[in-house]
């Protein structure tokens, strides 16, 4: 008998399982389709044996003391911050928006933050309310740098115009008067000095969890004893798509292993108007591993394939209402993480919705009526659009 059938073996997934079993002795099945741990965020050595991220760059950052202290309990870390330069009529120049990127891109000695301002100001357009990304942009810098920025990158990513999409896509990224170009700029940047997947080792390394990696959580629910879920994926999937499918954009990657030392300066470069990817990262930036080698990956983003980014415009945030309504009212099952609750999270605050949730499981919050494998009060059945 488990006190909990975790479904996803990410962030999420793993930090309510390690608190759960380590903190409170609760017995938890961690169950994955895929066969590691890790999620997206799963790190390993290739052929040639660099450290790689096979679903992608994984940079960590927060602002939260909170976050920063619970996963370092469980790697020691290498300070690193994340830099990325974009390919912009054959130049490269730093993003975010800095001083050095406007200098760079129209030819311009500008010194001054004052400047970099007045420049700004000169260019933006009055959008009043910014309720689109491309709202975002334009009103800050002007049309000029949202087109050779922003616009083409924004619909390889998304599949659609800024002018879609919700304001929060754009302004995520900040615009700078100055010259910092760290792509980031919380308190804490670093990387797991073994990385992440050693740190989801570490994490997940208690007698009072198992694990059932390489499988569906529905093959094996019948089979199983437990008390509660924790789920982690689509949200739509788990109520078999009763309303219609959410949007979600996948990625395709392309691993290439070169025989040079280093090929970039920085970790990340951005296409925003040239190929069909969008960026190309070499992990050696990320990881600090020296070798005579390197290993770089490009993305490419599309609709199929494995869910990686909700895609937030009003038509998807009302759909998801209703399967948010639908999970409030699912007894016995607890929704956590990116694609349970179709946000757009970083790491870090998937972290931090994970500990928010075991506070509330470890004061005995029960907002629904527990479950086992018969019965599936959970189950969907009954549902209809």
């Amino acid at each position: 008998m488990f006190d909990y059938l975790v479904v996803g073996a990410g962030f999420a997934g793993a930090v309510v399982a390690e608190r759960m079993a380590r903190a409170f002795g609760k017995k938890v099945l961690l169950v994955d389709r895929r066969n590691h741990i890790g999620g997206n965020a799963y790190d390993h050595y290739n052929e040639a044996g660099l450290l790689v991220h096979r679903y992608g760059p994984h940079i960590f950052h927060t602002n939260s003391e909170q976050v920063f202290q619970y996963l370092s309990q469980f790697t020691t870390w290498r300070c690193y911050e994340h830099r990325v330069l974009a390919y912009v009529d054959g130049k490269l120049v730093p993003i975010p928006i800095n001083l050095d990127t406007v200098n760079l891109i129209y030819d311009l000695n500008l010194q001054t933050e004052e400047e970099v301002a007045e420049f700004f100001a000169s260019r933006a357009e009055d959008r009043g309310h910014s309720r689109t990304s491309e709202d975002v942009v334009v009103s800050k810098v002007g049309r000029d740098l949202y087109e050779k920025l922003f616009r083409n990158y924004t619909r390889k990513q998304w599949g659609k115009d800024p002018s879609e999409l919700d304001a929060s896509v754009t302004a995520r990224i900040p615009v700078r008067t100055n010259r910092d170009d760290r792509y980031f700029g919380d308190r804490y940047q670093a990387m797991p000095r073994h990385g992440y997947t050693r740190m989801f080792e570490n994490m997940l390394d208690h007698p009072n969890i198992a694990f059932e990696l390489g499988c569906d959580f529905r093959d094996i629910v019948d089979d199983v004893s437990f008390r509660e879920i924790i789920y982690t994926g689509p949200v739509d999937e788990f109520f078999d798509f009763c309303y219609g499918e959410l949007p979600y954009r996948s990625l395709r990657f392309e691993h290439e292993t070169l025989d040079m030392e280093f090929l970039q300066p920085v970790a990340v470069i951005n296409y925003p108007n040239d190929h069909a990817y969008t960026r190309v990262t070499e992990f050696k930036h990320l990881t600090g591993q020296g070798h005579r080698k390197t290993s770089v990956v490009y993305e490419y983003p599309g609709d199929e394939g494995d869910p990686y980014y909700p895609v937030p415009n009003a038509a998807n945030a009302a759909l998801y209402k209703r399967y948010a309504e639908l999970a409030s009212a699912t007894e016995g099952v607890h929704f956590v993480g990116r694609l349970a609750t179709y946000k757009y999270y970083n790491m870090d605050q998937v972290v931090a919705q994970a500990l928010t949730l075991v506070k509330q499981l470890a004061a005995g919050y029960r907002a629904r009526h527990s479950v086992s494998a018969n019965g599936h009060s959970w189950s969907t059945q009954a549902v209809s659009a």
